[in-house]
C-alpha cells in the first residue's frame, strides 16, 4: 500500500497490540507488532497508544499489559495499561445489587496496581472497557484520581455516554470515549456525547469508526480543542481513520488540533518532545 502524503503529523490515540503469537492463532488476531509499525507508517502516523485487546474475565490484564510495554520499546508506541473491575454495569436491579456485595478477586485489578502501572514509567496512561472487563470499584477509581493519567474509555451502546456520565465523569482524571461514545455506529449517542462536552472540561471525544462526516464536522466546529483522533487499528487500517479526517469540511487547524495539539496535550509524551 502507498504511503499517504498528507502534510500533517498525526499520533494516534487508540490502537491495540496483541503481546503473543497464541493470541493471534487461537483468537484470529492478524497483526504483528512489525505489521502495525509498519501500517501506521503507512498511514503517517508517527506515534500511537496501543493496549492490549480483551481477555477471558478470569484471566486479568497484568500479563498482557507488561508483554504490550515490552513490545513498544525502541516502536513509537506508548502503552496504556488495561484495567479490569468488579463492578456489572449493566442496568437493571440484579445487577445494582450484586455491585452492593461483590468483593475484588485476585484477578482483578488493585489501587496498588493502578500506583505500580502509573510510576513504573513504561506506562502512560489506562483503558477501561467496563462493558467487556467490568468497572474498577471506588477505590481504584479514586487511585485513577490519584495519578491522573488519562483514561481511555471504550463507550457505546453497551456503555453509553449517560453511563460514562454516572460512573466516571465526577472524577478528575482525563476521560477519553472511544468512537465518540455511539459504537458501532449509534449516531444519537455521538450526538450526546458531544452534547457533554459542554458540560465536562476534562472529556475529550476519539474518532475511530466515526463515519459519519456531519457528526466529526459538528464536533470539530463546536468543540475543536475537545477531538483526538484513533485509528482503531488493527479492526481498521490507520489509513482509513486520517482519510475520514483529510475528507472532511474543516479547517486545516482544526484537522491539526485532531490530528496532533489536542492528543498531544492529553498525552504529552506524543508531543514532538516524545517522538
Amino acid at each position: 500500500m502507498l504511503e499517504l502524503e498528507h502534510g500533517f503529523r498525526v499520533v494516534d490515540v487508540n490502537a491495540r497490540l496483541d503481546p503473543d503469537s497464541g493470541a493471534v492463532a487461537t483468537r484470529g488476531r492478524e497483526i504483528t507488532p512489525e505489521r502495525l509499525e509498519r501500517e501506521m507508517h503507512q498511514a503517517g502516523v508517527v506515534r500511537a497508544v496501543v493496549a492490549p485487546s480483551v481477555r477471558p474475565r478470569s484471566e486479568g490484564y497484568l500479563r498482557a499489559n507488561n508483554a504490550v510495554a515490552r513490545l513498544s520499546v525502541d516502536r513509537p508506541f506508548l502503552a496504556f495499561a488495561r484495567l479490569n473491575g468488579v463492578r456489572d454495569v449493566a442496568s437493571g436491579a440484579t445487577s445494582r445489587l450484586r455491585n452492593l456485595t461483590v468483593t475484588r478477586k485476585e484477578h482483578h485489578v488493585s489501587p496498588e496496581d493502578v500506583e505500580q502501572y502509573a510510576y513504573d514509567g513504561r506506562f502512560h496512561g489506562f483503558v477501561l472497557d467496563p462493558a467487556r472487563d467490568g468497572l474498577p470499584d471506588d477505590a481504584v477509581l479514586d487511585r485513577l484520581d490519584d495519578v491522573s493519567f488519562p483514561v481511555l474509555v471504550y463507550a457505546g451502546e453497551a456503555f453509553p455516554p449517560s453511563a460514562v456520565a454516572d460512573y466516571l465523569l465526577d472524577h478528575s482524571f482525563p476521560v477519553v470515549l472511544t468512537s465518540f461514545g455511539g459504537f458501532p455506529l449509534n449516531r444519537e449517542l455521538m450526538g450526546e456525547a458531544i452534547d457533554l462536552l459542554d458540560q465536562q472540561d476534562d472529556l475529550y471525544l476519539e474518532t475511530s469508526f466515526v463515519r459519519y462526516r456531519a457528526v466529526l464536522e459538528r464536533a470539530l466546529r463546536e468543540h475543536p480543542d475537545r477531538v483526538l483522533f484513533g485509528s482503531g487499528a488493527p479492526e481498521t487500517h490507520p489509513d482509513v481513520g486520517v482519510m475520514e479526517l483529510l475528507t472532511l469540511d474543516v479547517s486545516e487547524d482544526a484537522m491539526r488540533r485532531a490530528f496532533s495539539k489536542n492528543p498531544s496535550r492529553v498525552v504529552p509524551e506524543l508531543g514532538p518532545g516524545g517522538g
